[in-house]
């Protein structure tokens, strides 16, 4: 049970690296659309690995308890060693270029934000959320 709790869990984090790759690709072409759409399909498989992982931390407690207390590593075999292993490869590895894709959504952020606050000037009020002035909507430039 504990290697088919690996695999499939190993299996949502390959998922996840792919969409987000096609995500930083979709981003650098300015295809954003595709990136929101994603999201959803993001989030179920961000939620089917934290239940999997559940089920994995249960069967690995089981396996220590059920030992008598022995080291993690003399209870597992080496299928499952290496299980463990390529998850923490994937987990890593996720790790990486979430810190990328995020790198592009921060730019891209500041970059709409930007543009909005030329296009509406807003009064900043501490930390408080700014608001656009009334006047500036309606003042044009020619």
């Amino acid at each position: 049970m504990l290697g088919h709790y690996l695999k499939s869990a190993t299996k949502d984090i390959q998922k996840l690296i792919e969409l987000t790759e096609t995500d930083i690709a979709l981003i650098k072409e300015a295809k954003h659309d595709d990136v929101a759409q994603r999201a959803k399909i993001k989030n179920d498989l961000v939620q089917a690995f934290q239940s999997k992982k559940a089920l994995l931390d249960n069967e690995l407690i089981k396996r220590v308890e059920a030992s008598g207390g022995k080291p993690l590593t003399d209870v597992l075999t080496k299928e499952e060693h290496a299980g463990l292993e390529a998850m923490k490869e994937a987990l890593t590895t996720l790790h990486k270029i979430n810190k990328e894709y995020a790198k592009y959504v921060v730019t891209i952020s500041e970059f709409y934000n930007s543009l909005l606050d030329s296009m509406f000037p807003r009064e900043s009020e501490g930390y408080q959320k700014s608001t656009p002035k009334p006047a500036s909507i309606l003042k044009v430039r020619a």
